[in-house]
This record gives C-alpha cells, sequence and structure tokens, in this order.
C-alpha cells in the first residue's frame, strides 16, 4: 500500500498523460515507513526504496550502486509532505506492523548475539523485499498481459509427483535384468531408496545424505525431498548443484519421472532457443516465466545461482527469493562450496531452516565438516544422518583400490605417465590444468592410435564437450579402445566409467570424486577398479586446489603413505585442515551483511569473479549460423543466449594478445568471436590452442 505513493505527484500525473518527465517516486514511501516508526520501519524503508533501483546500502554508495538509504529519505521528506493531503486516509492511518520476535533483542545481549541479530534481520529484510518486487510485477502482468499471467502457477502437486517418481523408480528397477538386480552397487541403491523413504517422515531440519558416487543419489534424494514435502505441506524442492554438466543429466532424469511442465532447469547455459527446441513454445514460455520467481514445484538450478540469489541487491535476482520459504533443499556435491564464503553460507542455511520453514539435505560422497561444534560453533546445527553408518556403506560400495604415490620419489613425467597409460585400452587421466592435459594428449598420440585417445577442457565449448563425451561413453559401452585426458571438469559429476582412473595428486575430495567414474557400475569382472594417484611435474592452481593438495600431502605422510576414504572420519580431518587454511569469511560479506550494506555485499559475494576471464565465442558446431544472425539483425536477449553452447572462458592476456593480432572481432557490444582467418586456433581435438594459463584455478569457471 506504500510502495508507490510517491505517484500522488502531480508530475507522475503527467508522466501517465504521456509526458516525457521523470519522477522518482519510490522513495516517498520509505519516508513514510521511517517517519511512522524509525526501528520498525527501516526494513520496510529499504525494501520500499530499492524495489526499483535495487537495496542500497544506508550512507556511503560506490559508483554504479544504488543511491544510500539515507539520501534518498532525506531527499523525499519534503514530497511527503506535499501529497500528505493527497493520500486516501486509510493509507496515512496504516502503522508498521510488529517486527517478528526472532527479531526482537533481549536485555543486555552480547555483542556477538546483537551482530547475529542484526544479520538475521538483514536477511529478512531481503525476504520483505523479494515479495514486493514480485507482487508488484505481478500485480502489473496481471493487468497489462493477462493471458501471459494466467499461463503462470498451473503445475502438479507435490503428492503427484510424488506418486509420478515412485512409479518411474519401480519401472527402472523392473526393467534390470536378473543379473544387473543382485549387483552389489544396485542393491546397496536399494537399500539407500529405503533409508531416505524412511527418514522423509521426520520433521523438518538439515539433513545429510552421505552416498558413494554411484551410489543413485540423485533419485533416492529426490524421493526424500517429495516425501518430506508432502508430509510436512512444504511447497517446493530446490536442488542446488555446482555444475552444468550435472544440471543437465538430473535435470534431465528428473523430467522423464514427473513431466516437463514441472521442472524448471535455471542455469546460465540453458538459452529460450534451446528450450524451444527441446520442449515447444508453450512449456518453453512458461519455463521463461518461472525463472522469474521461482513458482515452479522442481527447480534445478547452480550453487552460483541459489547464493547469489539470497545475496544479491537486484530486484531481478532477489524476485525469487521468497519462494525458497517452506521448501526442500538439496545441496548436491556439498564439499565444493567455496571455503572463503563458509560462514554466510552456513549461516543463510541454518536461517532458513529456523525462520522459513526449509528443511536442507547435504548431499556428498565426500562430507565436509560443517556440523556446529566446539572449534566451529557457526556451523550447521542439528544435522541428521540419512543414511545410519555411511562408513558401513563406504565399504559395502567399494568398487575401487587405491594406488597412492611416494612422496619421497621424483613426479612423474608426462613422457613416462603416457608410456604406462598406453598398457591400458580404457583409461581415464585427470590433471590439474588445460595445458597439463594438451601436453599429456600430446604425448599419447605418439604412442597410440589417434581416433582412441580424447582430451577435455574447459578450452571446449559445453557443446564441443557434449559430443566428445558422447562418443567417449559409446566407445566405452561397446569395450573399444578409449583413453580420456581431462582436467577435474571430468569429476563433476559425468557419468562415465572406466576400468582404470589415473588422478593426479590434489584434493582429497577430488581423488574421491575422480574415483567415481571407475568402475561406476560395479561390473568388471576380475576384481575392482584401479585408482592410480601419481604426482605430476606442475603444481595445480592456486586457491583451493592448492590447499587441498596440502592437506592430502599432510594426511598422507601421517598415515604412513596409505589413506582410506572409505572411512568417513578422513574427510572430517581433511576438511577441517583444509577451512584452517582458508580464511571462512575472506570478502567480509558478515561484517557487510550487519551493517546492513545491502550494495556492497552484492558487490563482494561472488562465487565467480567477474573480470577473471573473457568470454569467447568459438567455430563450433551451429555458432556459425548464431553469428550470421547476430551481425544480420539486433541481438536481443534470446539470440545472445543461444551462443552460450559455443562460448569458452579466456585468460585476459590470452584474450588480448589474439586481440593484437586481429584473432578477435567484436559482432555486438561486449560480443566476441574469432576471426575467419584464425578459425583454426579452435581445434577438434583441443578447442582453443595455445592458451596461456596464471596461477589461478583453471577449471572453477565451469560452475555457474
Amino acid at each position: 500500500m506504500w510502495h508507490d505513493i510517491g505517484k500522488y505527484q502531480p508530475k507522475f500525473q503527467d508522466k501517465l498523460k504521456g509526458r516525457a518527465v521523470s519522477v522518482e517516486h519510490s522513495g516517498v514511501g520509505a519516508t513514510l515507513a521511517v517517519s511512522k516508526n524509525r526501528s520498525k520501519g527501516m526494513a520496510l524503508a529499504f525494501a520500499i526504496a530499492g524495489h526499483h533501483a535495487g537495496l542500497a546500502n544506508p550512507t556511503v554508495s560506490e559508483p554504479g550502486q544504488p543511491k544510500p538509504l539515507k539520501e534518498r529519505l532525506k531527499e523525499n521528506e519534503t514530497v511527503l509532505k506535499l501529497i500528505s493531503s493527497d493520500l486516501p486516509p486509510e493509507i496515512l492511518r496504516m502503522d508498521v506492523p510488529e517486527l517478528p520476535k526472532f527479531l526482537k533483542p533481549t536485555p543486555d545481549m552480547p555483542i556477538k548475539d546483537k551482530n547475529v541479530l542484526a544479520r538475521r534481520g538483514e536477511l529478512w529484510t531481503r525476504f520483505l523485499f523479494s515479495s514486493l518486487v514480485d507482487a508488484d510485477r505481478l500485480d502489473s502482468e496481471a493487468f497489462e498481459n493477462p493471458d501471459q499471467a494466467d499461463q503462470r502457477g498451473k503445475y502438479a502437486t507435490i503428492g503427484d509427483l510424488r506418486r509420478r517418481l515412485d512409479d518411474f523408480i519401480n519401472r527402472k528397477v523392473a526393467d534390470l535384468s536378473k543379473e544387473d538386480q543382485v549387483l552389489p552397487v544396485n542393491q546397496a541403491r536399494g537399500r539407500i531408496l529405503e533409508a531416505c523413504r524412511r527418514a522423509a517422515l521426520k520433521t523438518p531440519g538439515i539433513f545429510t545424505l552421505t552416498v558413494p558416487t554411484g551410489g543413485g543419489k540423485t533419485l533416492s534424494a529426490m524421493s526424500f525431498a517429495l516425501r518430506h514435502a508432502e508430509k510436512n505441506n512444504l511447497r517446493r524442492v530446490i536442488v542446488v548443484i555446482p555444475y552444468t554438466s550435472i544440471i543437465e543429466q538430473n535435470a534431465d532424469e528428473y523430467r522423464q519421472a514427473m513431466g516437463t511442465e514441472n521442472v524448471l532447469e535455471h542455469h546460465s547455459s540453458l538459452s529460450p532457443e534451446v528450450q524451444r527446441e527441446r520442449y515447444g513454445e508453450e512449456i518453453a514460455g512458461r519455463h521463461e516465466l518461472a525463472a522469474e520467481n521461482w513458482d515452479a514445484p522442481i527447480i534445478v538450478t547452480t550453487t552460483v545461482q541459489f547464493f547469489e540469489t539470497i545475496f544479491s541487491n537486484r530486484p531481478s535476482r532477489c524476485r525469487k527469493l521468497h519462494n525458497v520459504a517452506r521448501s526442500v533443499l538439496i545441496l548436491d556435491e556439498v564439499q565444493s562450496l567455496p571455503p572463503e564464503y563458509l560462514l554466510c553460507i552456513v549461516e543463510a542455511l541454518n536461517e532458513l531452516v529456523d525462520h522459513y520453514g526449509c528443511s536442507v539435505i547435504l548431499s556428498t560422497a565426500t562430507p565436509p565438516a560443517l556440523r556446529s561444534r566446539e572449534n566451529f560453533k557457526d556451523g550447521l546445527k542439528n544435522i541428521r544422518d540419512i543414511i545410519p553408518d555411511p562408513g558401513d556403506l563406504s565399504v559395502k560400495l567399494k568398487r575401487v583400490e587405491y594406488k597412492w604415490p611416494d612422496l619421497e620419489a621424483p613426479p612423474l613425467e608426462w613422457n613416462d605417465l603416457a608410456q604406462e597409460v598406453a598398457e591400458y585400452d580404457r583409461a581415464l587421466v585427470v590433471v590439474h590444468r588445460r595445458k597439463d592435459a594438451r601436453d599429456l594428449t600430446r604425448v599419447l598420440q605418439k604412442v597410440k592410435p589417434r581416433d582412441s585417445i580424447f582430451h577435455l577442457s574447459a578450452l571446449m565449448c559445453p557443446a564441443h564437450r557434449s559430443a566428445k563425451l558422447a562418443k567417449v561413453k559409446e566407445l566405452l559401452k561397446n569395450e573399444h579402445p578409449c583413453l580420456l585426458v581431462s582436467t577435474q571438469l571430468i569429476e563433476a559429476g559425468v557419468d562415465v566409467d572406466f576400468p582404470v582412473v589415473y588422478r593426479v595428486l590434489g584434493g582429497l575430495d577430488s581423488v574421491v570424486q575422480a574415483a567415481g567414474r571407475c568402475n561406476r557400475e560395479g561390473r568388471l569382472k576380475g576384481g575392482p577398479g584401479q585408482v592410480i594417484v601419481f604426482q605430476a611435474p606442475t603444481r595445480p592452481p592456486s586457491g583451493t586446489p592448492l590447499k587441498g593438495l596440502a592437506a592430502t600431502e599432510s594426511m598422507l605422510r601421517s598415515a604412513g603413505g596409505n589413506l582410506d576414504p572409505t572411512d568417513p572420519q578422513i574427510f572430517e580431518i581433511y576438511f577441517r585442515q583444509l577451512y584452517f587454511a582458508s580464511n571462512p569469511d575472506a570478502r567480509q560479506i558478515q561484517t557487510y551483511r550487519q551493517d546492513f550494506k545491502f550494495a556492497d555485499v552484492d558487490r563482494h559475494f561472488r562465487l565467480i569473479e567477474d573480470g577473471f576471464t573473457q568470454t569467447l565465442v568459438v567455430p563450433y558446431g551451429k555458432a556459425g549460423n548464431k553469428i550470421d544472425e547476430i551481425r544480420k539483425q539486433e541481438p536481443n536477449r534470446d539470440r545472445l543466449r543461444s551462443l552460450q553452447p559455443y562460448t569458452i572462458q579466456v585468460y585476459p592476456q590470452t584474450f588480448n594478445r589474439l586481440m593484437s593480432v586481429g584473432a578477435v572481432e567484436e559482432i555486438a557490444e561486449g560480443i566476441y568471436t574469432l576471426t575467419v582467418p584464425f578459425a583454426n586456433q579452435y581445434d577438434d581435438t583441443f578447442g582453443l590452442l595455445d592458451e596461456e594459463e596464471p596461477q589461478a584455478d583453471a577449471e572453477a569457471l565451469v560452475v555457474g
């Protein structure tokens, strides 16, 4: 009722009559809220003042940020006085509602608790802001475009989705051959599913699903979530995944089970054009609407999208946030949460459970040390295990043997490693860096037939990687020769199954993720798969990868050169060491939050750093046709997003070098591609050739 009272200004009436005037209207309602009650009205003031421009800082702003709230309030005091006599009396008689009890301080509250309370109020303000933005836009849509508004909200119920998923799982089990049904892996998957269904009947809270890679977490976690939502009258399931490669395969399985119209896949790599090709105009249109406010019953999104929705200050991003309330949140591959943002992420999850009716499932094969304890009191509280004895399950699902390197021995040179790998018909090798993958592949090409050797890195665009992986899977299925050299992006839930995996020594969680690509289905006849961990002539990128290597090396030395990843305690030790080596609030997000500096939180909370790389469209597949369309027509949102399957991220020095020799052209504002004479810089085996790598996390940008 207050957010648009600034439109009672005579100047705004002129605007409605078609006169070209600019009228700032949203600050007036914010001023009214504060004039009614300064302490209780501040949350309303932030939300109302920001419902077009975005949530602001209280006092000081950087260039490009919304004007500080204090300035907005001061500017609109006179406007409020001038229009007060024109406002309907029922609007003026309204008072600021009472704050929720969980936001009220207690007498003699310590400073630390006051800071916690302030951050709690900051998150509540975000939810208020989200509710206002969504309601405002839905109301406008209902007036301006009633046909579009009528497309929203037509989904199956949670109960119906649960029944559809049960039927889908039952059909999958029935389709298994008798031989497959007695495989230890499939029997274990059945026990995991039943454990999830039993645990779903518990009261809401935080749960952990610790299951080895290949244990069927995708469907079991969803089975838990839908049963739990049905039992506790929750509204939706939001699946949060760090890597788009996992999102695509998981979302596809959910669509098969519960219907395309009920599953929203939301991430930057999925363009409206691709959705229209896959699902038709009607469903694609409904998905595009659902992506605005997440009102679908099943959301599958990225870690970046989810947490930047919580910590953004922008109306379009925050619009979705209020629909996170009363949801079941499945955090898949939770061990990949960045340590430097740990405090704000963990606190937000606790708040969502305590005050917004959510339940959280921490799904992982390598459980991070996120539980609240004596030396980490800000950790997740009251976690309940879905699998009663994850250690026993790890032993029963053991499908590989690890061979650890001698830390005192010299690293393996690429030539020596290639000779070892070449002895196998089918093997995967995972290395630290893009350049490592290229160098090793080139050496292998000298000792094995080229048509059996494949390379994978983020210097290949998503469409290119998908095509190569499809070929690899086909060769593996038919037991044909296949050697794959990859960066760690292969560990991101890619469903391949090799009898032998070579993994460069790195973070223990990454080593175990690579092992999940070995004997995945447990079908090897001659015994377990072989995971051979080796030392490379290069070091991993700086940041978390390098800290992870240091923690693993320390543990290997302490354990006498051998580690047992089936022991759940081993990951508790590993992640404690990793987190101890990191600042869990490195960007001071918690300090900005308790000072209600919304714009600063948005600027500093970046799971993927802006400016770290430059996007480049590469000449692969249908990219040429897409580029021609943009050259000939105005580049609208759909056309730009249709380019995403054909883009890679390159470092600034590489981009500048390509620009300096005329290898790059700008086809639209900020959209760059290789020029025709330099199209051969993009290779069918390696993607972009000869990129220079800085000392940074080379593969980090495959997420999001």
